[in-house]
C-alpha cells in the first residue's frame, strides 16, 4: 500500500512538473514572439533582446523557429533570431538552417549562409554550389565566401562556371549607350577560390589568361591562384617575367 502511494505521489509530481514546464515553454515563446515584432532602431534594445534570447537557451528555440518562418516579423530580427538559433543549437541545427538557403527571401538565404559559415558546415558544399547562381549578387558573394573558408572543393566546378556568367559583369554607358560589359570585383574572388580549391582543372586555362592584355585586371589574382595550384611560385618582378614563367611551365607540363 505504501508503495503504491508512493508512485501516485511520485507520478502525480512528474505531471505536474511537465505541465508546469510546457506553461513555462509558452510563456517564453509568447513573450519572445512579441518582442520579436517590434521594428527596434535602437541598438541597445537589440542588444537586450538578444541577450534575453541567449539566457532563455533551449526555451527560446520555438519563438526563434516562428520568426524565421513568419514573414510577418521585421527582416532584421528574422536574422538575428537565426543566428541566435545557430548559437543555442550548434550544429545540431545545421539541417534546419540548410532548408533556408533556398528561401524566397534573400535576407534568409543570406542569414543561412552566414550562420552556417559560423558553425563551419563543410557538408553542405552542394547546396552552396547553387547559389553561386544566386539572383542576388551579395548572396552569390556570400556562398562564394562560404566555399571558399570551408574549402568544400566539390563545388570548385561551379566556381569556375562563374567566370562566364553575365550577372557577374556589369554593363557601363556613355550617353544612354553600351559599353563594354566589365567584370565586377566577384570575379577576383572566384580566381583566388579556384586557387584555394586548387582545381587542376583551371591550370592551363589560367596560363592562357595570364598572357593576355585583357586580363590585367585580374593579373595578380591569377599569378596567386596558379602559384597554389602547381605549388610553384612566379618571379619577382615586372608582368613580362612572370608571363614567361608560366608559359614555360604549361610548355614543360605539356612536354612531359
Amino acid at each position: 500500500m505504501k508503495h503504491a502511494t508512493r508512485f501516485l505521489l511520485l507520478l502525480a509530481f512528474t505531471i505536474s512538473a511537465h505541465a508546469q514546464a510546457a506553461i513555462n515553454n509558452s510563456e517564453v515563446k509568447s513573450a519572445l514572439l512579441n518582442k520579436y515584432m517590434v521594428n527596434y532602431t535602437d541598438k541597445a534594445q537589440i542588444a537586450m533582446l538578444k541577450t534575453e534570447t541567449l539566457k532563455q537557451g533551449g526555451q527560446s528555440v520555438e519563438a526563434l523557429i516562428e520568426v524565421m518562418k513568419n514573414g510577418k516579423y521585421p527582416d532584421k530580427n528574422r536574422w538575428m533570431a537565426t543566428f541566435l538559433l545557430g548559437q543555442i543549437m550548434g550544429e545540431k541545427s545545421a539541417p534546419f538552417l540548410s532548408k533556408f538557403l533556398h528561401h524566397p527571401h534573400w535576407v534568409m538565404r543570406m542569414a543561412s549562409l552566414k550562420t552556417m559559415l559560423a558553425l563551419k558546415q563543410k557538408n553542405y558544399g552542394h547546396q552552396y554550389a547553387t547559389l553561386l547562381k544566386d539572383d542576388s549578387f551579395i548572396v552569390r558573394s556570400q556562398a562564394l565566401d562560404n566555399i571558399r573558408t570551408l574549402k568544400t572543393a566539390e563545388a570548385a566546378p561551379q566556381v569556375w562556371a562563374m567566370l562566364y556568367d553575365k550577372k557577374n559583369y556589369y554593363q557601363p554607358t556613355m550617353n544612354g549607350k553600351p559599353l563594354k560589359a566589365k567584370r565586377s570585383n566577384i570575379i577576383k574572388n572566384v580566381i583566388l577560390t579556384i586557387g584555394d580549391l586548387k582545381f587542376e582543372k583551371a591550370r592551363l586555362p589560367l596560363i592562357k589568361m595570364i598572357q593576355k592584355d585583357r586580363y590585367n585586371d585580374i593579373f595578380a589574382e591569377m599569378d596567386t591562384s596558379l602559384s597554389k595550384i602547381t605549388g610553384l611560385t612566379s618571379p619577382k618582378g615586372e608582368q613580362g617575367k612572370k608571363r614567361i614563367f608560366w608559359q614555360r611551365m604549361a610548355l614543360n607540363t605539356t612536354i612531359q
